[in-house]
């Protein structure tokens, strides 16, 4: 077809506007935007779900749903860390009953062992456990009760035992509170949250795959710069207990949103220090949905949250080659979110380097009717989501 000067200008100039960033998206399943890359970049397809303007010598456009070219994946270790693409899911249960504001009314109910050999045959290789501050210890700065870390304890072994010699994240689960009052701002003193993880760590001191998910979604904190000097503090406890092989997951704000943390926690979070030596143990813990208020509790889903995550990854490259696992994340069993978070997870595999996990919520002791379900159900088959969203981007 022929077109006028004037034509070919505009054409022009509206396909240069239309260019898509150095790593922003280019292609993928579902994918309507912009297919070509600006100068310098090549859109390289990482997976069918998600294409990414990588650097390269040319600029050129890519089909969604025919393109072959071999993945280029960037290489992990930011940061100087050693640590694997992790990919998983959270096994609830010992967490039920845990409010917002810290408070826990429950017993706790633990999670089937069998579903850790059941995910480990499809390529999981990190569970995230989550429990109640007062079944582990129902006296606030107490020891630890020795009944429930048995049985907890028990669940542990079980992830780590299975074939992909997984990371299990040991999370506690108490929103930075313990019965309203948040921990070193007028609620539990930093001693006494500093005491469960001095414990905790001299218990898995010698276990060099698990993870201490130091605390789930701190939120409305009094003071962030206060939260991190807690964090701070957790830390050293826990090398102070001799456990200096293990990463942690340090915890920000605003429950651990990861389109909050460069301008809120992580200016703060950056700056804290690992008595082990180095940062490379110290992992960013952050969370995000796909629902519209970003709650996880609505079964359908309105974004993928590249946009979010493509911010969180350059905050991190930029300070230091830092890194971050997005240990909370997942949606209904629907076709919006079979379709948004596969191409979440496509974006955090392809940028491994940076966010080096995920686990979604969640399995375990929920039942197949919970909004955001993935335990699998009773014939042994798994939930639509995990079969057409997760599982293609499991390591």
């Amino acid at each position: 077809m022929k077109y006028t000067t004037v034509s070919a200008i505009l054409l022009g100039a509206l396909a240069a506007r239309a260019q898509q960033a150095e790593y922003a998206q280019c292609g993928g399943v579902t994918w309507t935007g912009g297919t070509t890359c600006v100068s310098g970049t090549v859109c390289t397809e990482l997976n069918s779900y998600y294409w990414q303007c990588l650097p390269g010598s040319t600029s050129v456009a890519k089909t969604t749903t025919s393109a072959t070219s071999t993945p280029t994946q960037p290489s992990g270790g930011g940061g100087g860390s050693s640590i694997p693409f992790l990919g998983g899911v959270n096994t609830a249960g010992y967490d039920f009953s845990v409010a917002t504001d810290g408070s826990f009314s429950g017993t706790g109910t633990t999670p089937p062992a069998s579903q850790y050999a059941h995910f480990a045959a499809e390529g999981v290789n990190l569970f995230r456990i989550p429990f109640a501050w007062q079944l582990m210890t129902p006296t606030l700065g107490g020891t630890i009760n020795a009944t429930f870390f048995a049985e907890y304890d028990a669940t542990v072994q079980a992830a780590l035992s299975v074939s992909t010699k997984p990371y299990v994240i040991i999370d506690l689960h108490n929103y930075a509170r313990w019965n309203g009052g948040i921990i070193g701002q007028g609620g539990p003193t930093n001693d006494q949250f500093v005491s469960i993880w001095s414990q905790l760590a001299a218990k898995y001191a010698s276990q060099p795959n698990i993870i201490f998910g130091i605390m789930n979604e701190p939120h409305d904190l009094s003071s962030v710069s206060e939260w991190a000097a807690s964090v701070q503090l957790a830390i050293n406890a826990i090398r102070a207990a001799g456990a200096t092989s293990q990463y942690l997951l340090l915890p920000g704000s605003s429950y651990s949103s990861a389109q909050a943390f460069p301008t809120e926690a992580g200016p703060y979070l950056i700056q804290l220090t690992d008595p082990a030596g180095g940062t490379s143990k110290l992992l960013f813990d952050v969370h995000k949905y796909l629902d519209s208020d970003n709650s996880g509790t609505n079964a359908e889903c309105v974004t993928s949250n590249v946009d979010v995550l493509t911010t969180l990854v350059s905050y991190l490259q930029s300070n230091g080659n830092r890194q971050a696992i997005l240990s909370e994340t997942g949606g209904g069993n629907t076709a919006s979110c079979e379709s948004y978070l596969a191409e979440e997870l496509a974006y955090i595999k392809a940028n491994s380097g940076t966010i080096v996990g995920f686990a979604i919520w969640a399995a375990g002791a929920f039942d197949t009717s919970y909004v955001l379900s993935v335990t699998p159900n009773s014939d042994g088959s798994d939930q639509p989501l995990w079969v057409d969203a997760v599982k293609p981007n499991l390591p």
